[in-house]
């Protein structure tokens, strides 16, 4: 794992006016007693953001020379987004954030976040990409909190002021592995193509960490419970992750492409109608797959694959008929779609 050098130290608080701990990493998102004459963590925070993304990805003040970046989370209640900025470290190609909040007694409302909707938006530098937040546990959490701790001692800080155990968070990119979607987009068919990949990819994912639960079950020896193999909560944000995605891009099917589709092209009605129905489908096999991940850690692993790969060849299938009903069409609408088209003798779009 790497970490830029001159870790910075931790802002000033209203408790201790003008005072900085060494080796303490910044803490956007520690909540502050309320003090009228003081900025609110709020007003903190935005103005952290505003200097991040007007100067590609760089911050001063007590943040000057770290490794900072933004999560934008969906509201576990609201379904809102925010954006919080938070010190960041490297573990090969995956990005790691703290949920440290400073030491408080509660975890810190993104991380609620992240647990409710998987699928997170981060900011580096000048770079923007989607990304799956999973949660480490067990003895990886472990190695990785100890990691952190070695480039920023002030972790050990925060997890000595409170009893609940700092969660280690890994960033990983949301994107189709190389050669499985189109290098570019230029039309409405590649970008359901690039769609369908991503959602393949997590099918696959899915399966494969199941497997590694049940192999990390049968080399378990000796009396007592086997140990948790520190999979269930990587299984967990990838299948919400699937799911969520899967039922965006339904949503936006249903309704806007597959109404203007039947409109412009008549002879799609009848496979538009079957792919409705089919979507039905795919929300109820949604659901029996959740089921399913619920109870893995008890589950018959025979039993388990057996339903798994049930579901996987039903869902596999839907996005082949997909293809195959509307490429062709798809094919001839550019992507992103042109913008509208200005009438110049009143100012109207056309």
């Amino acid at each position: 794992m790497t970490h830029a050098p001159n870790t910075p130290s931790a802002p000033n608080t209203p408790s201790t006016p003008n005072a900085t701990t060494p080796n303490t990493p910044p803490t956007p998102d520690t909540p502050d007693k309320p003090n009228p004459s003081s900025p609110t963590p709020f007003d903190f925070n935005k103005w952290v953001i505003e200097e991040f993304r007007a100067n590609e990805g760089k911050v001063g003040g007590p943040f000057e020379g770290g490794d900072l970046l933004l999560l934008t989370t969906t509201g576990a209640r609201s379904g809102e987004e925010h954006t919080t900025p938070l010190a960041y470290f490297r573990e090969d190609d995956l990005l790691l954030i703290v949920g440290s909040a400073g030491g408080a007694p509660q975890h810190p409302a993104w991380y609620h976040n992240l647990l409710a909707h998987p699928m997170v938006r981060v900011e580096v530098g000048t770079e923007a990409f989607a990304a799956i937040a999973v949660p480490a546990e067990g003895d990886r959490r472990d190695r990785l909190f100890e990691q952190v701790v070695r480039a920023a001692p002030g972790y050990a800080d925060y997890q000595r002021r409170t009893t609940r155990c700092l969660p280690v968070v890994t960033l990983r990119r949301s994107e189709p592995e190389a050669g499985e979607r189109p290098r570019e987009v230029t039309n409405l068919a590649e970008k359901l193509l690039e769609v369908h990949a991503w959602l393949r990819v997590q099918l696959h994912q899915v399966r494969k960490e199941a497997d590694a639960h049940f192999a990390a079950r049968a080399a378990h020896q000796g009396p007592g419970a086997p140990p948790e193999p520190g999979l269930s909560m990587q299984l967990r944000q990838h299948c919400l992750a699937f799911c969520e995605s899967l039922e965006f891009h339904h949503t936006g099917e249903d309704a806007h492409i597959f109404p203007a589709l039947a409109h412009h092209h008549p002879h799609l009605r009848d496979a538009l109608q079957r792919l409705r129905a089919e979507h039905r489908t795919v929300a109820r096999i949604k659901g029996e797959l959740h089921t399913l991940l619920s109870d893995i850690t008890t589950a018959d692993p025979a039993r388990f694959r057996a339903e798994l790969h049930r579901m996987t060849k039903e869902l596999r299938a839907h996005l082949d008929y997909e293809e195959e009903a509307l490429i062709p069409v798809l094919t001839g609408i550019p992507f992103p779609p042109a913008p509208p088209v200005r009438d110049p003798a009143d100012g109207a779009t056309a």
